[in-house]
């Protein structure tokens, strides 16, 4: 069940990664993604591990107890990465484009609502009876499903953010530059 749960978290994540995209030459558009990405590459580590940890936890033959206690500290850890995602992101301000002001607030809508969804999934596994295993795998199915769902969720701000000449400028910094494969993210 838990196998569920990581191949959830590892397509739900992937927004973190929108944020590299396309390139623009004005300095004003290169500046402002340097105050983007400047902070996007140890958040999306911070996902990578914390996707890692709920591998690892999924592939081991963990007990119910243990498997908890890692997705819970995994959950907390990607709302956590979110929510500076978000606040780097409105801390950057709106990207110097046409409809600069509204690309921003619905990106800092969406990362800040992720991070609390993530948050929410924390909650929901921390109350999960690991007493009963049935109940516990029925609980996992439960929060895979949300995964499922956030992993889908809308990320439409995030994917204008990323086009165009602001989205060039964001691809040419180093923090949002992908590194080899996939990042898992």
């Amino acid at each position: 069940m838990n196998k569920k749960l990581a191949a959830a978290l590892s397509g739900g994540a992937a927004i973190a990664l929108t944020l590299s995209g396309c390139s623009d030459d004005s300095a004003q558009a290169d500046e402002w993604a340097k105050k983007v990405c400047d902070q996007v590459q140890p958040q999306v580590k911070k996902i990578q591990e914390a996707n890692a940890s709920i591998n690892a936890a999924s592939k081991e033959k963990n007990s119910s107890a243990e498997v908890k206690k890692t997705d819970a500290a995994a959950f907390e850890k990607i709302s956590g990465a979110y929510k500076s995602l978000g606040d780097a992101v409105d801390k950057a301000g709106p990207p110097p484009v046409d409809d600069g002001d509204k690309l921003h607030a619905d990106a800092v809508k969406e990362l800040r609502g992720i991070s609390t969804k993530y948050g929410q999934l924390r909650k929901t596994v921390d109350g999960l009876d690991t007493k009963d295993q049935a109940k516990f795998a029925e609980g996992l199915q439960g929060v895979a499903t949300e995964l499922d769902s956030l992993g889908k969720s809308g990320d439409k701000a995030l994917s204008k953010l990323q086009s165009g000449d602001v989205g060039e400028a964001m691809a040419n910094q180093k923090g949002c530059k992908r590194t080899g494969g996939s990042p898992g993210v």
